[in-house]
């Protein structure tokens, strides 16, 4: 088999034993993290009705970064993302790191989140 494609298999299973417990309502929704190497997307979905309520990320919307994909940016796009949660009524979430581990920009995104206001 392909590397590219066993590695793929790989994080799909990883992703999958992670959304299996993690579902998002409306009164709590999923924040959901994607990591490339250059930039960090994150989300708050409502999978009841499949929509996204907030979202934030470091290519887009976030001043002061000239690079997106370090830790620095990954806790200014937490703290913008609670800030906007903050306005819309939104306090609990509950944590989707999709396949990735919970380490790096991964955690600094949580952490930046968490000491913005939003609870999980």
């Amino acid at each position: 088999m392909n590397t590219h494609k066993l590695k793929k298999k790989r994080q799909l299973r990883r992703r999958n034993h992670v959304r299996r417990i993690v579902r998002g309502t409306a009164d709590r929704p999923r924040l959901s993290v994607f990591r490339s190497s250059k930039h960090i997307y994150a989300q708050l979905i409502n999978d009841d009705a499949g929509e996204t309520l907030v979202s934030a990320s470091s290519k887009a919307g976030v001043e002061g970064l000239n690079y997106g994909g370090n830790v620095k940016a990954a806790e200014v796009v937490g703290s913008a993302l609670a800030k906007v949660a903050a306005e819309k009524g939104i306090q609990q979430v509950c944590f989707d790191r999709g396949h990735y581990r919970y380490h790096g920009r991964v955690k600094a995104l949580a952490d930046a989140a968490r000491a913005g206001g939003l609870q999980f």
